[in-house]
């Protein structure tokens, strides 16, 4: 064979090996469940119960389950969770697996004898940014989530992602935040190419407050945002487009 037929053949089988990866690669799923008016524990109940063992029986990961702690951000109403898939198609199977599941069946018979217990589901697909950090071991005592979703003007995504990769991650740590998790939606309708979600703990409360004020106090972070917005001509954030929900993990989340 001729050496650059044999190179050619080379390079797409590891086209094709990489194409395969790519598909492979995990994602993760970040669902939101509204329950139907007073109907919040009977959710909880249900999830505790038997929805965990029923996912992890049909192949999805779960990761953290945590409900909203403020009114405006659905507390007693909605339930918040993570899951993580070997891909898009995998959750696909996986979810329909489970939706055939006899065992689920059953279950949503019986909890909902009177009456439908989930109003709404929303389902946001994500990919782990590459800078997201490890998450920790921990086995204290349950902690106060906070979920943060900031929105970029056109193309300014990347802009924000080297700063958080380059700055902001070692500052959060620095002033006593603990990482869980960064993410980018995947599809357009949901954010992608404009949108970072991550996930921080916190002892509580106060706690976040105190780290947050330290935060910006901070002159690294002031020198830091100074010279990523000269850089990207302009704020790497649209008006009013941090926002930020408190959580509290439930008592069946494996990460607490």
């Amino acid at each position: 064979m001729r050496p650059l037929r044999l190179v050619s053949l080379l390079g797409l089988a590891l086209l094709g090996a990489a194409s395969s990866s790519a598909q492979e690669s995990p994602v993760f799923e970040l669902r939101t469940y509204t329950a139907m008016p007073g109907k919040h524990a009977n959710v909880l109940a249900r999830f505790r119960d038997h929805t965990l063992k029923l996912f992890e029986k049909h192949g999805m990961t779960n990761l953290g389950y945590a409900v909203p702690m403020d009114a405006k951000d659905g507390a007693g109403e909605k339930l918040v969770y993570l899951l993580q898939h070997r891909s898009r198609e995998a959750a696909k199977e996986s979810f329909k697996a489970f939706g055939a599941d006899p065992a689920w069946k059953a279950v949503a018979k019986a909890s909902e004898v009177d009456g439908k217990i989930v109003a709404k589901i929303e389902s946001v697909f994500l990919t782990q940014v590459p800078y997201s950090p490890q998450v920790a071991n921990y086995d204290g005592p349950p902690r106060v989530f906070e979920m943060r979703t900031y929105t970029t003007p056109p193309g300014k995504v990347a802009a924000i992602d080297a700063r958080f990769r380059d700055h902001t991650i070692a500052l959060f740590a620095k002033h006593g935040m603990t990482h869980l998790g960064y993410y980018h939606p995947i599809d357009a309708d949901k954010g992608a190419g404009s949108t970072l979600i991550y996930f921080l703990a916190h002892k509580d409360r106060e706690a976040a407050a105190k780290s947050f004020a330290a935060f910006r106090a901070d002159p690294d972070w002031i020198a830091a945002r100074a010279a990523s917005e000269k850089a990207a001509g302009g704020p790497l954030t649209v008006k009013d487009g941090v926002k930020s929900v408190f959580l509290m993990p439930t008592d069946f989340s494996p990460v607490k």
